[in-house]
């Protein structure tokens, strides 16, 4: 393996208090709902941030897979964006600085990229990594999203219930990082967002601010969402346009809503089917089969129909 340090360029140094947390959020693979890819893009716009730290994209990306995007102008070229995988510095909304890791996921040289995380986490002597990522699920869009969190130490996912045994699913480096740094002692933890399985092609904002709040609970970061509003409550609004007229869809989430109430009623929460273990749900198996068939349906990364990164 060539040098890890040599897959990153530093720019300045971070002004970061002792052991801070560090988000990661890779676009393209586990996104349903390009729920991360919108949280990366609205804490980056939202938030007061500065570059740390860059990642060389030839070494990483595969152009032909997810091409630059170019401006053409008439007669000529006017301008190309390569997209890049970055670290920067934010701070939340209470004046708390952490760090964010968001990009593409990389193509190549996973394990010299890990290595290279390594480099920056210890450099920075970061004290807990959260990863960001988003999955199909049996559920209605006008009932809340639940959460998925899972963790490297039983203490990062005490109160939380899962309904998933064990399942067998393609590595992505989100997954690849967060057991990484498990194993080196780093406490690691992931937060899952539960789309629902008819929207996970499509920008779906409500995905983002459910990502947003489970890092904020997680963390105490104060993440903020309120700017997400508008373009959750338009999305919602055209899925509802949707469904007039469409007896077909109507029905699928008729059905959703009532199996959704009656776990709810049953369980007397209404913390969404994260929190809710008996009382008919569908199987893990049945869970696993959908998030299964939702990562077999991306594992092509030459077809640009099953990159949900790319946009309209």
């Amino acid at each position: 393996m060539r040098a890890p340090e040599e897959l990153f360029t530093l720019h300045g140094e971070a002004t970061l208090p002792e052991q801070p947390i560090l988000l990661h959020a890779f676009s393209g693979f586990v996104d349903a709902g390009a729920g991360v890819r919108l949280a990366a893009e609205h804490l980056l716009a939202t938030c007061e941030h500065r570059l740390v730290a860059t990642f060389d994209a030839d070494e990483l990306l595969d152009y032909r897979a997810r091409r630059p995007r170019m401006t053409y102008v008439v007669d000529h070229f006017a301008s190309v964006e390569v997209q890049e995988v970055v670290l920067h510095e934010v701070i939340d909304a209470m004046g708390q600085p952490f760090l964010l890791l968001t990009g593409p996921e990389p193509d190549y040289q996973w394990q010299r990229f890990l290595a290279a995380v390594d480099v920056l986490v210890d450099r920075f002597d970061v004290r807990l990594a959260v990863g960001l990522s988003a999955i199909p699920w049996p559920i209605p869009h006008t009932r809340p999203l639940g959460l998925t969190v899972h963790g490297s130490e039983p203490g990062l996912v005490a109160g939380h219930v899962s309904v998933i045994g064990e399942i067998e699913v393609p590595g992505h480096v989100g997954a690849m990082l967060e057991f990484h740094l498990g194993q080196r002692g780093v406490p690691s933890m992931g937060v899952t967002a539960q789309v629902p399985h008819y929207l996970v092609q499509f920008e779906f904002p409500r995905a983002a601010t459910t990502l947003l709040g489970g890092v904020s609970a997680a963390t105490g970061l104060a993440l903020p969402t309120a700017d997400l509003e508008p373009a959750a409550r338009k999305a919602d609004a055209e899925v509802a346009h949707q469904l007039e007229g469409n007896e077909e869809f109507a029905t699928v989430v008729s059905a959703l809503e009532q199996q959704y109430d009656q776990m709810t009623t049953s369980s007397g929460s209404m913390g969404g089917l994260a929190d809710l273990a008996a009382g008919g749900m569908p199987s893990g198996d049945e869970i696993a089969a959908q998030v299964e068939l939702f990562l077999s349906s991306l594992e092509d990364p030459d077809d640009p129909e099953k990159q949900t990164d790319d946009r309209p």
